[in-house]
């Protein structure tokens, strides 16, 4: 019989017969025999940018990322079961968290308005086809249910010495595995209905204990897998290979033969069922096209934030969007024998730009040198008739936030600017003036910027944002007693 396929995610095992996935990945389930899974959201707690209630609170990127993914998992794993594959979930420690609903509230108006965000409960199950209803509870005092669970007797056997509760779950239609005192479920097995797959719920195990690596204090093997956790991981590979092939043994379901599914053996209701189903599935793509287009729209958009940290390509291309904003028409221009990172013209003039990134330090003379002749090649060339004005942008200490960092120019770049009559632009305060105008579209000082880079010598400072007027409030005009 060929080997089993195995995938784990979000968890790892030292052993090469399984493959190991993040719980951010995008992979189908379709291709494993057997997947284990582990719904850990650590990774989005650490990039929480506020609480509420006591809770983590995700940013609105993060938490729509937050809830695709859950989305993915729970889809995967239902298709998994459904198409007769074993799926193990460690039900590790309950994990609430905060996200962003997509909603806001406005108060006030003018410069007094405030903007809410309205946020919602989440958690680390909700990518868990299930609605196992956890509540957190801790303990290691397990044991075996009276009825269903001989699937699972060999495998307790072998790893209830490792396995302890994190959450009582409170809705299982079949619950193998209960505290010992109170008989609260802490385990379940959910099976399909058209095939022989099964899901299985579990207590959790820690696959990454301190002997399960070595402590070589620096040395050439730190970090290695110890033999105990290849033990380790060789006992639960043959532990869920041996259930699922129990489970395939035990299942009363035959698979439907293809004489079986002619249409003169289908119920009418059945067939209207399927209709309604293509219709669903036809509504299902079209919904999926709209969200794969607001996903890539977004991915766009949020390429400006790259002028921020970023450096090389991702830097160079985030700067043509940001001048594209500004209302300059732009290219990369390479003929073989020059290159240059940003070609931008308008009605006001053309210019010619180079991007510069680093990690921490300022930005120094080096690249006005290759702006220089980048510059002196483009006028070489006998469609262009005046040279184009050079302007260097620069993103240094780019790892530090915006606020912490140092001056971005060298006094000796500064000093070289002023005599080669060039524009130095600091990134983050371009992705200020073109956020500003992605959210305003105010053609009047777009028009400003496009000038400030055309007539500066030196560091540019982009003209001030236009006030948003307010009304006093003697003049705010307020509802009539049958408007209120």
């Amino acid at each position: 019989m060929a080997q089993k396929k195995i995938l784990t995610i979000g968890l790892s095992l030292a052993d090469d017969s399984s493959e190991f996935c993040e719980f951010e990945s995008d992979i189908s389930l379709l291709d494993w025999d057997i997947i284990l899974f582990k719904p850990d959201i650590h990774k989005y707690i650490c990039r929480a940018e506020s609480a509420f209630e006591g809770k983590p609170c995700l940013s609105d990127d993060q938490s729509f990322k937050l809830k695709n993914q859950s989305e993915h998992w729970r889809r995967e794993i239902k298709a998994a079961v459904e198409h007769g594959k074993l799926v193990v979930v460690f039900l590790s420690e309950l994990t609430p968290l905060s996200i962003a609903t997509g909603q806001k509230q406005f108060s006030g108006t003018g410069r007094n308005q405030k903007v809410t965000r309205i946020v919602t409960d989440y958690n680390n199950y909700q990518s868990i086809p299930l609605d196992l209803k956890p509540v957190a509870s801790r303990g290691r005092e397990i044991k075996l249910a009276e009825r269903g669970s001989e699937i699972i007797t060999s495998y307790w056997h072998e790893f209830s010495g490792y396995s302890s509760y994190n959450v009582i779950v409170e809705s299982v239609p079949s619950p193998i595995l209960l505290t010992k005192h109170g008989n609260k479920a802490v385990g379940s097995v959910s099976r399909s209905k058209s095939s022989s797959g099964v899901l299985l719920c579990l207590p959790d195990i820690d696959f990454y204990s301190d002997s399960f690596f070595i402590d070589d204090d620096g040395g050439e093997n730190e970090g290695d897998w110890t033999s105990e956790a290849k033990q380790f991981a060789s006992r639960m590979i043959k532990a869920v290979v041996s259930m699922e092939k129990s489970l395939r043994a035990f299942s009363d379901l035959t698979p439907e033969p293809d004489w079986a599914k002619k249409s003169r053996y289908k119920l009418n209701d059945e067939v209207l069922a399927a209709e309604r189903l293509v219709l669903i599935e036809k509504n299902l793509q079209r919904i999926q096209a709209e969200k794969d287009a607001v996903m890539d729209q977004a991915s766009d958009l949020g390429r400006l934030r790259n002028l921020l940290f970023e450096k090389g390509k991702p830097l160079e291309l985030a700067i043509l969007d940001a001048l594209k904003t500004i209302g300059f028409n732009v290219t990369q221009f390479d003929n073989g024998e020059s290159e240059f990172d940003a070609v931008f013209e308008s009605k006001e003039g053309r210019l010619i730009g180079e991007a510069e990134g680093k990690d921490n330090k300022a930005i120094n003379i080096d690249k006005l040198r290759q702006l220089a002749l980048n510059i002196h090649e483009d006028f070489e060339r006998d469609e262009v008739n005046e040279p184009a004005k050079p302007v260097l942008f620069g993103n240094p200490y780019r790892l530090q936030s915006v606020e912490e960092r140092p001056e971005p120019f060298t006094n000796k770049c500064i000093s070289a600017a002023a005599t080669s009559s060039t524009a130095l632009v600091f990134t983050p305060d371009l992705f200020l003036v073109a956020k500003y105008l992605k959210d305003k579209c105010d053609e009047v000082y777009a028009a400003e910027c496009r000038k400030a880079l055309l007539t500066t010598i030196g560091k540019v400072r982009f003209p001030e944002f236009p006030q948003v007027p307010t009304l006093p409030a003697s003049e705010v005009e307020l509802p009539s007693s049958d408007e209120a």
